[in-house]
């Protein structure tokens, strides 16, 4: 078998599966199995290929055919320019956070302190990208065990500068002192309860943990606009990614704890993604 005829076969497979771009996921697949980039695919795509090689191909187009995600398959992804490593235990990096990501580097963009706090931080990926773009100093609170170990992997690869917390948002904001911080950030879990299990079969790969937004969605959302905004100090900002219909009330919380300037921004979808507001201490 050529190089070629493994890459169509593995196309077809995930054509067969319903994958929105199999020939981009074929083409993920091939190059971590047998090394051959699109390029590599073109100009020696005639070559023989090893039967080792093909058949670890074919046992990743058979874990992507079974949902599993195309990016715990591949073992890291992109992010604003960076790459994570990603697997089992830890949410994955989407597009769709780098609009609240954007919210925060506009913010600090003019702030001579950048002093950051990242609540339900995952593998880091918002951490590391404040850390970087806008050289803020970040620290990156985490509960799960297997996320908090991507989070460390990811926070080294990165050479970023974040400290990583281990701890329970709901508990341990008493652990951090008021009016320390320029800038809380979280993509928290706000998915409601009743709604996980019907969620894609590849979500269903990823942690509950980090999808579970309680019974409402908005578990999160109301601990940290109440046990966290006391952090921010006075013109402090607090940024948070949205669930879909989630905006309203999140601004409504916000206000009520006197948070102004309220900023909402969409993602490509055209929905409210995130949003942002400032607090002023009276």
């Amino acid at each position: 078998m050529t190089v070629k005829d493994a890459y169509v076969k593995c196309k077809n497979l995930l054509a067969d599966l319903g994958t929105d771009d199999p020939a981009f996921e074929a083409m993920c697949l091939l190059k971590k199995a047998t090394g051959y980039d699109r390029l590599a695919l073109i100009t020696d795509g005639n070559n023989n290929l090893d039967d080792g090689k093909a058949n670890l191909l074919f046992s990743l187009a058979k874990k992507r055919a079974n949902y599993e995600p195309l990016q715990y398959i591949l073992g890291s992804w992109s992010f604003c320019g960076f790459d994570f490593y990603v697997g089992e235990g830890v949410l994955i990096p989407r597009d769709d956070t780098e609009v609240v990501v954007d919210l925060c580097l506009d913010f600090l963009k003019n702030k001579p302190d950048k002093k950051t706090i990242d609540l339900c931080a995952g593998s880091g990926a918002i951490s590391i990208a404040l850390s970087k773009l806008a050289n803020a100093e970040v620290t990156a609170v985490e509960l799960s065990d297997k996320a908090f170990s991507y989070l460390k992997k990811n926070v080294k690869e990165n050479n970023a500068s974040v400290t990583t917390f281990k701890g329970d948002i709901f508990k341990c904001h008493s652990d951090f002192a008021d009016r320390e911080y320029d800038l809380i950030v979280s993509n928290p879990p706000y998915i409601k309860s009743g709604d996980i299990p019907a969620l894609q079969a590849e979500v269903q790969y990823e942690p509950a943990m980090a999808l579970d937004g309680g019974k409402s969605g908005f578990d999160f959302y109301e601990a940290i606009i109440k046990c966290w905004s006391k952090k921010l100090k006075n013109g402090g900002a607090l940024a948070f990614e949205l669930g879909e219909e989630q905006a309203d009330y999140v601004s409504a919380l916000m206000k009520e704890k006197g948070f102004n300037n309220l900023r909402t921004e969409v993602d490509l979808g055209g929905m409210q993604r995130a949003i942002i507001g400032t607090l002023f201490i009276k």
